[in-house]
């Protein structure tokens, strides 16, 4: 029998009821869209109050929908301070707590800027009231800053700037086509002071800018550029850059340690983070298929240091923090399927002791200080409750997070999954593990499930180790009779550098076969019925799903949404080419014979699997030509029985209401037709 891993529970403030009912609701496709999710965490800099960004469903609008929420942690009454049709995002506090500044959108009849419906600065007063518009710029801000005294925003605008090359006129004169390049949305940098209002521009030199932040000095702002808009230049040909506000001079960071030294060329800069002593400048570099890495550089020109990381840890997500107050620069970790927050001391430029905040099976989100740093609030998705609002104390080794938050009441009553780590071995000896979701009550004795195998994507990422019901399976398929495993095969965070980085080079084979020895796993152990499989998966799920049904016709039914189909096709098209070079180790020409090993499309005519695929018909990171040419392969040449859903205007990610549940609802109808012979 696998191991189920007990649970490890944070403290709660939340009142519970003396004796608790046994749960009643059994999970449906349409509570789903009545799971409100918790983004940005800002603490107050007294630490009496919280705000966070809620996104909430909204059938009307089609749409999910981002509001900003506060709440005085002592009293624990939260407060809704937004209730616009247009996504808040990017909430600060001011430096004195009375007032919230975000960036909004507001559009009225025939207006203009600042209410012409583009992204603008708004301040609201921490009690609640009308915001008020800081910015009023006719193509709207992208990014801001405040100085750490509150006198001054700084913010990014946009401006259309064109190359100025031997082509520049021609493709002035003819403007009807689209090109290549030679147009770009440069991105100027303005300073308002908020005591007069007078505006100034800082800087105007044509480059694209992804990040920005101003030293708590002034003195100093730093920025990730590249001199093109299209993703590929970030990944690949982005710099660190940091500008002399007194000298007006601007030096670009020797970036040897990130790129020629790195495991890739291909690899993008994120989160800017500036010590208090306006000197230390942290910054992360993150690849496909290999560890992120932290730097630390003194812009004052006395060297760098390269962060170490302990035991199997993955460094996580882009927001880095120097705690206030201190020498610790905090981070997220990816840790066998748990995120945690750690803080490491860092010393000049040397490194010194690692802690880590919060003990437990902790999934963070986002997090943030107090202004001494004594205080730490951050989102948390536990094994009981989606993600809530938790507040402990910064200080201590062995911190207890306290939670503040039930912004899930209507799930109290619902019948959970089991969730636990399921582990097994792969054919080549290495331990792999899995979430594996189980119906509410369920035991051996009510005899064995048909299996949903759900891939995450990335593939440089890891299903978490939480609740979770989202529209590629969890929870929803569980609650209809169904086993669920999210397999964290190789490649996955979290459980060493070798685990990650022995995917690459091998797609197409070692992650499948990870995955196949996880089901027969679960076969041998008497829980799942080996003749009721189906697999789905979105992105590199989708990429997974279409290498399993190649490879073996064990499944019943499959799901691919958003699925790499051929390796020279996503190198051609999609918006992030690094990605492929660095798992297929060269660029097409150089490695042939690993793009054809690593396509679906090489292996098709082994594909028996009835599929149903996803697809957003604007997708930049999987083009829509993947899925048309699954679809051609099985429905015209092959003879399988396949549909293909083309969700009109979407990305990668479906953001529509009405394109969410019609996924779910495909899935759930082709799954139990194929596997389990339930008629539409």
């Amino acid at each position: 029998m696998s191991p189920l891993y007990p649970r490890l529970f944070l403290a709660s403030l939340l009142a519970a009821p003396a004796a608790m009912a046994a749960p009643s609701h059994q999970i449906t496709l349409d509570d789903f869209f009545d799971i409100a999710n918790m983004g940005t965490v800002k603490l107050s800099p007294n630490g009496k109050h919280a705000l966070w960004l809620e996104g909430r469903w909204n059938k009307e609008l089609d749409k999910s929908q981002n509001d900003l929420w506060q709440i005085d942690i002592k009293s624990r009454q939260p407060t809704r301070l937004t209730f616009t049709d247009e996504s808040e995002s990017s909430p600060v506090w001011s430096p004195d707590g009375q007032f919230i500044y975000f960036i909004g959108k507001e559009k009225r009849d025939d207006a203009k800027a600042p209410y012409n419906g583009k992204a603008q600065v708004f301040r609201i007063p921490v009690s609640g009231g009308e915001a008020v518009p800081m910015t009023r710029e006719a193509e709207g801000v992208s990014a801001f800053e405040l100085a750490p005294n509150g006198a001054s925003l700084y913010f990014l605008t946009h401006k259309d700037t064109k190359d100025k090359d031997r082509w520049a006129g021609m493709r002035s004169s003819h403007g009807a086509p689209q090109y290549g390049h030679g147009k770009r949305d440069t991105n100027p940098l303005y300073k308002l002071d908020l005591v007069n209002f007078r505006q100034e521009l800082l800087l105007d030199d044509d480059k694209v800018v992804w990040d920005f932040s101003v030293s708590p000095d002034g003195n100093q702002i730093a920025r990730i550029t590249t001199d093109d808009n299209e993703l590929v230049y970030l990944e690949g040909w982005s710099q660190v850059e940091v500008f002399d506000t007194a000298k007006k001079q601007n030096r670009v960071l020797e970036d040897g340690a990130w790129r020629e030294q790195a495991a890739s060329p291909y690899g993008w800069l994120e989160g800017l983070a500036w010590h208090g002593d306006s000197k230390r400048l942290a910054f992360r570099i993150d690849f496909d298929g290999h560890p992120g890495r932290l730097f630390v550089v003194d812009t004052l020109g006395k060297g760098q240091m390269e962060l170490s990381r302990s035991g199997k840890v993955t460094l996580n997500g882009a927001d880095i923090q120097w705690r206030p107050g201190s020498d610790e620069i905090c981070y997220r970790v990816a840790d066998a399927a748990r995120v945690k927050l750690q803080c490491t001391e860092i010393d000049g430029l040397q490194q010194d002791d690692t802690r880590t905040l919060i003990e437990g099976d902790t999934v963070i989100g986002s997090y943030s200080f107090n202004s001494r740093g004594s205080q730490v609030a951050f989102s948390h998705n536990g094994l009981d409750h989606f993600t809530d609002l938790f507040v402990a104390d910064a200080n201590s080794k062995r911190a207890t997070a306290n939670r503040l938050t039930d912004i899930n009441p209507q799930s109290a009553n619902w019948q959970l999954p089991q969730i636990s780590i399921y582990k097994w071995q792969a054919p080549d000896g290495s331990e792999v593990e899995g979430i594996l979701e189980l119906p509410y009550g369920w035991d051996k004795s009510r005899g064995k499930l048909p299996l949903v195998v759900q891939i995450h994507g990335g593939p440089t990422a890891a299903t978490p180790y939480s609740l979770q019901h989202r529209s590629y399976g969890r929870a929803s398929f569980p609650a209809q009779g169904w086993a669920l495993l999210s397999p964290n095969y190789r490649g996955s965070t979290g459980y060493g550098d070798k685990f990650l980085t022995e995917l690459v080079g091998r797609e197409h084979d070692i992650e499948v076969k990870d995955i196949l020895s996880g089901v027969d796993k679960l076969i041998a152990d008497g829980i799942v019925d080996g003749d009721k499989l189906a697999v789905m998966g979105w992105s590199n799920g989708g990429y997974l799903t279409n290498a399993l049904i190649s490879t073996t016709d064990r499944f019943k039914a499959a799901s691919s949404g958003a699925g790499v189909f051929d390796q020279r096709l996503q190198w051609m098209l999609e918006d992030t080419p690094g990605h492929v070079v660095n798992f297929m180790e060269g660029l097409p020409w150089e490695k042939p014979d690993a793009y054809t090993h690593g396509s679906s499309l090489t292996h098709a005519d082994k594909i028996k699997t009835p599929t149903l695929i996803h697809i957003g018909e604007k997708d930049a990171r999987v083009p829509l030509g993947h899925a048309q040419g699954l679809y051609r392969a099985l429905h015209n040449y092959l003879g399988v029985p396949v549909e293909l859903v083309v969700y009109p205007g979407e990305g990668h990610g479906l953001s529509k209401y009405q394109h969410r549940k019609a996924k779910m609802e495909w899935d759930l109808k082709w799954f139990n037709y194929y596997v389990l012979g339930i008629e539409p």
